[in-house]
């Protein structure tokens, strides 16, 4: 082939490489990040005792409690840190754990967890900074002649109700400083016993079953009306739960009583009434 050949067709090639177009492989299309979710909360949320642990044994985080069961039905990137025994104030401060009552380590501030682009926080929290679970224990009697136990913790359980109140107000400010875009849901706590109670199924008289389910009641409506001043959508469960306090039997309650008949802790939510918890935040959440 002579010189002159090969530029001739030396240049054939190059125009039809230039008039050929250029298929580059696609490039995959980003799947959509699923939304960060950040659960806070105390044990009415962990879901102690119900299969399965995660997380510190001594948080009694259940891999069956509202967050979790949320989560998967609004295909949501969890960050689980409620824990049983919190209060209001392991919101920033580290909570000492115990296990059996010996030392169990320590869970960081459940603060710690929320981002600035976290898109939802959901918090159950107030239980412990009024002592609800101590006040029903002292109110259990087993003789139905015996004093109410109302007298002991009236006074006590108002001015604890009045003193959290400013605590929940700080948390949720925070919770909006640290995590500017989220939805925040705050929800308060079940029906716990029915009007009049059932004594000796649950060993509290009638007189102190109101008083107990009315410091509950009490609670809910400070925590609905902190949330409504600070931007956070209360979510009721008490209401829906009607039907499935601690008196219905095994297969209807959300929430066991003292004795349990199902593996939850006492007085806590079982499986069924996390996974009723959830469902009805979803609903609010129109998902």
């Amino acid at each position: 082939m002579n010189a002159r050949l090969r530029r001739a067709l030396s240049a054939a090639a190059g125009v039809v490489a230039l008039a050929t177009p250029v298929v580059l492989p696609a490039s995959p299309v980003a799947a959509a990040e699923p939304p960060s979710y950040v659960a806070l909360g105390d044990s009415a949320a962990s879901g102690p005792l119900i299969p399965t642990p995660t997380g510190p044994l001594a948080c009694g985080r259940s891999t069956h409690n509202y967050p979790h069961e949320l989560a998967a039905r609004l295909g949501a990137a969890l960050t689980d840190v409620t824990c049983g025994g919190a209060s209001s104030r392991h919101l920033t401060q580290p909570q000492e754990l115990s296990l059996l009552d010996l030392p169990a380590g320590t869970a960081p501030p459940q603060f710690d967890a929320l981002r600035p682009d976290t898109d939802l926080v959901t918090l159950t929290m107030g239980g412990n900074d009024v002592g609800l679970v101590g006040i029903a224990q002292d109110c259990v009697r087993l003789d139905p002649a015996a004093t109410p136990c109302r007298g002991e913790h009236e006074e006590r359980l108002a001015q604890r109700l009045a003193e959290f109140a400013p605590r929940l107000a700080a948390a949720l400010d925070e919770i909006r400083a640290r995590s500017p875009r989220a939805r925040v849901v705050t929800t308060g706590y079940g029906l716990y016993l029915k009007p009049g109670g059932c004594w000796p199924v649950q060993p509290v008289l009638p007189a102190d079953a109101d008083f107990l389910q009315g410091g509950v009641d009490r609670l809910n409506l400070v925590i609905a009306e902190q949330s409504a001043a600070h931007g956070a959508e209360y979510v009721d469960l008490r209401t829906p739960s009607a039907g499935h306090d601690a008196c219905q039997l095994p297969g209807d309650k959300w929430v066991e009583g003292y004795v349990p008949t199902d593996l939850a802790a006492p007085l806590h939510p079982n499986r069924r009434g996390e996974a009723n918890h959830a469902r009805i935040i979803a609903d609010h959440q129109g998902a």
